[in-house]
């Protein structure tokens, strides 16, 4: 979100932010710097999204969708009214389909056009999860959970006056779903400057990290494949190999990990040195859908990144070239083994990663993309 914010105000537009601040993600705004509430005159509401199992299971016998329903709040309105009578607007961009439910409220108070950054296909990443899932009371909850998604993320297609895909996957899939207005895709972007700074870090290597948020439930189930799958055999055959693993919110099971060389460091200061100071990423993925940011990053720093093709879909890789694409633990392993066994194959991969983050996520570049699309509408 803040790539294209931070972005536009820099590009000399009027950007105002207004966010939910939750349970989840709760920040004190006056602890925000004073350098980016000017920037953009950011306000907060808060929004309890704790799950309360009365209502979710109760969600059962609804035809609404749970993920949804969370996200209504008449505080949230109110702000959102108030500060769409207070300034004109050409745009009213939304991060994410979960603020979908204030469309009306838009229309009514305002003349901007509505665009929706897509960040993901929000339904797929649940029917995924579903797939994977082997509990069978979970199971038919998450199949439930996805459906009804996928009825309000489809539903409301064509509900805005234009759509931001992340990915050109994506963007066909809301076509092919009957989506009628105008679409773009705009990759995620980083900014090209903050990579090229030189950081007197030395690396790891051979050393194997992941990097990412922990309480993405995509995330916690790849690492546990990871450790469960694949781990066992890499420690034999490396036993001096390290595997670190950072994030927020780190889950107890991963937190009381006791396992000979694993290393699981939770939150980092800055993540941009802790990737500096490893050698190759891994990202097993097995659901999810968009972009995944960690994987741009840690590319974006020369890394070799050995991820599923589910983790790379949106980012123009190669298999070999520019990552190591693995399908199933056999594969992993032997990615994981030709990276350490032939270190100038790993450093090429590393340098090419490098190049294709340069030309095609330059955030300066996306930012006149999305002015363009703006234009267009």
């Amino acid at each position: 979100m803040n790539a294209l914010i931070e972005g536009m105000a820099d590009a000399g537009h009027q950007v105002k932010v207004l966010a939910i601040n939750s349970n989840k993600y709760g920040v004190n705004v006056e602890g925000i710097p004073k350098y980016y509430r000017e920037k953009t005159n950011i306000e907060t509401v808060y929004i309890n999204l704790a799950i309360k199992p009365v209502d979710a299971f109760l969600n059962l016998f609804s035809t609404k969708s749970y993920h949804v329903q969370r996200f209504i709040s008449k505080d949230f309105e109110a702000k959102l009214i108030d500060i769409l009578q207070r300034d004109a607007y050409d745009v009213v961009q939304f991060e994410t389909l979960y603020i979908s439910p204030y469309i009306a409220a838009i229309r009514k108070y305002s003349k901007a056009k509505i665009v929706l950054r897509s960040h993901n296909i929000e339904h797929l990443i649940w029917k995924r999860i579903a797939e994977i899932t082997r509990n069978p009371i979970k199971k038919h909850y998450l199949n439930h959970l996805w459906k009804t998604l996928r009825k309000y993320e489809l539903g409301k297609l064509n509900a805005y006056d234009g759509i931001v895909s992340i990915t050109k996957n994506d963007g066909d899939f809301f076509i092919g779903m009957g989506c009628s207005i105008p679409l773009t895709a705009i990759p995620f972007g980083i900014s090209l400057d903050k990579f090229r700074e030189p950081r007197n870090i030395s690396t790891e290597y051979p050393s194997l990290f992941h990097i990412g948020a922990m309480n993405w439930i995509p995330n916690q189930e790849g690492i546990k494949w990871f450790l469960d799958q694949v781990w066992e055999k890499v420690h034999q055959a490396y036993p001096n190999l390290k595997f670190y693993v950072a994030g927020r919110e780190m889950p107890a099971w991963l937190t009381n990990l006791n396992r000979k060389n694993i290393e699981v460091v939770g939150e980092v200061d800055d993540a941009l040195d802790f990737i500096a100071s490893k050698a190759i990423e891994v990202v097993p993925l097995f659901s999810g859908s968009g972009i995944r940011i960690k994987i741009i990053e840690g590319m974006a720093m020369g890394k070799t990144v050995i991820s599923t093709p589910i983790g790379a879909e949106g980012i123009n890789v190669e298999h070999r070239k520019n990552i190591m694409l693995a399908e199933d633990a056999n594969r992993f392993f032997e990615a994981i083994q030709q990276c350490l066994e032939d270190a100038d194959l790993c450093q090429q991969i590393g340098q090419n990663a490098k190049a294709l983050i340069e030309k095609e996520h330059d955030n300066k570049m996306l930012v006149q993309e999305l002015e363009q699309f703006y234009t267009t509408i």
